[in-house]
């Protein structure tokens, strides 16, 4: 006997009382049903009105100290999972006492040097007890092996833990730019990483393919959707080269979007990566729904936000958050409206976050699943959105798949002509962005800003002189030299970098072996 989905409430009704429905028939055209494949109307039955989507807050700066302060804030103040945002040198591999490192630590997210900074992150958070996301790509295998070195510290079930690492490194070759192997190695690690994941931490999202740098980089919202899904793609057919069952690791893939200012078109964005995700993955052989269905996290469009009018930000970000829960998103984190100037403040982190709570218990959207569902302009531009897609798709595969596309500076191309154009078209007033290039006016400067300086590589340098002068040498050295064989040998190197960083070694010197076995990718 199915089992009924306890929903929030008894009964959903409008203020004039009227009640509403769970889903509404489309009464023209095909007849679609939540929860089922395509799953263009949702990958859940009942929507939102069984369970809201997870209220994350994008937060990381300065130290692992202060960044921790942040999360217990943000945690009070009602977000349901953490989002963590590494700095640069953290991103790109090097340590924060490294030459390269100068002038960026702490700059745009956390320093994260070893396991010491990992449990100042989390003190006083439970892993077992929150779902966290990680923004980290190039380095994604040492941030996770941090976090599960943690979870085992702290005595956690590893088989309870949750959340996502990006982990997303072929954007970063089209979009983005913090990588640090070639392609085909960087490729192999992250397979490596599904594999470990799958047998030790089932409950890990292992890649969340990441349209919303695509889209930071200047693409459009169908150039987001159909490189996205290509990178997918490759990422699916890479597992399953690595003898991975597609019915088991495709059920921990997500995705990662942007909620860009047309409001329409990002909804039908949403609605049609659904259903081609479904199609993209019972090609390849996937026969199971949750192995089907495309789980995303949205965050607002950072690239919108104006340091003109830095307010208006507010209105944008509403927009643009009620566009993705309209369109399906399982995950949400909003833009502070400061976040063009400078780091977000408290004050903006927590308007952010009441914009989310606002759009969930105040507006009513959240009370029947896909309420577009039937809109003869939501379904038109949904299959419009679609079919565009498939044709950017379409000549990808014709190259070889999305590895090879990028290696012919395709994605880069197509992204960089489409920044070009709309660049072209702000600049003629054809695109109007209200404070900047139209309804502009005098502006006193900024105050309250919050700015990082840079003292804190100081801080970071003194804590890895402790930390190496704290740890057995020769162990470290010999796991270093361990890791390097098994990554010549085209061995798991999961259980050897979760080793390492129980051992003290620093992510810079983790990366730093790997790029003596696999070199550095220098761009196209």
């Amino acid at each position: 006997m199915k089992k009924k989905i306890q929903e929030r409430k008894e009964s959903f009704k409008t203020d004039s009382g009227i009640e509403i429905q769970k889903t509404y028939p489309v009464k023209e055209g095909r007849v679609e049903v939540p929860g089922k494949f395509p799953f263009t109307r949702g990958v859940h039955p009942s929507g939102y009105r069984s369970r809201l989507w997870t209220m994350r807050q994008y937060a990381g700066f300065s130290t692992a100290e202060a960044s921790n302060e942040r999360y217990h804030y943000l945690l009070k103040q009602g977000v349901s999972g953490l989002s963590v945002a590494f700095d640069l040198p953290t991103q790109i591999g090097y340590d924060s006492d490294h030459e390269l490192s100068e002038g960026e630590v702490g700059k745009v997210g956390v320093a994260i040097d070893s396991i010491r900074d990992m449990e100042v992150l989390f003190k006083g958070i439970k892993l077992q007890d929150i779902s966290t996301s990680m923004t980290i790509n190039s380095t994604a295998f040492v941030l996770l092996a941090l976090y599960v070195a943690l979870a085992k510290k702290q005595g956690a079930d590893l088989s309870k833990i949750s959340g996502t690492v990006q982990n997303d490194i072929l954007k970063e070759y089209a979009a983005r730019g913090t990588y640090i192997y070639p392609p085909k190695p960087s490729m192999k690690i992250i397979t490596d990483l599904f594999e470990y994941c799958s047998k030790e931490i089932p409950k890990w999202n292992t890649i969340s393919i990441s349209g919303y740098h695509i889209r930071e980089a200047g693409s459009t919202a169908v150039q987001e959707l159909a490189f996205t899904l290509a990178n997918g793609k490759a990422y699916l057919k890479a597992a399953i080269d690595k003898g991975l069952d597609i019915n088991v690791f495709a059920k921990r893939l997500s995705f990662f979007f942007n909620a860009h200012n047309n409001f329409f078109e990002e909804i039908a964005k949403f609605r049609a990566a659904r259903r081609m995700w479904a199609k993209i993955t019972k090609e390849l052989g996937a026969t199971e729904p949750r192995a089907q269905m495309l789980r995303f996290h949205t965050q607002t469009g950072g690239s919108t936000l104006t340091a003109q009018q830095a307010q208006n930000n507010i209105s944008r970000v509403s927009l643009q958050a009620l566009s993705a829960v309209l369109g399906g998103t399982q995950s949400l984190h909003t833009n502070g409206f400061d976040e063009a100037l400078a780091l977000p403040s408290e004050e903006a982190a927590k308007i952010a976050l009441r914009t989310q709570q606002i759009i969930a218990f105040e507006s009513g959207v959240t009370d029947t699943v896909d309420p577009f569902a039937g809109s003869y302009f939501i379904e038109n531009l949904t299959d419009e959105v679609e079919a565009k897609a498939w044709k950017y798709i379409e000549k990808i595969d014709a190259m070889g798949g999305a590895v090879s596309a990028i290696e012919m500076n395709y994605m880069q191309t197509e992204i960089a002509n489409a920044a070009y154009e709309y660049q072209k078209k702000m600049e003629a007033g054809e695109n109007i962005i209200v404070g900047v290039n139209k309804f502009t006016e005098k502006e006193p400067d900024p105050k309250n800003l919050l700015r990082i300086d840079d003292s804190i590589r100081k801080v970071q340098t003194k804590k890895l002189i402790k930390l190496r002068s704290d740890r057995d040498q020769p162990a470290v050295d010999k796991l270093i030299k361990q890791l390097k064989s098994k990554a010549k040998a085209d061995e798991n190197i999961m259980p050897t970098v979760i080793s390492l960083v129980e051992s003290l070694a620093s992510l810079g010197e983790i990366s730093d072996a790997l790029r003596d076995v696999y070199g550095e990718f220098t761009g196209v």
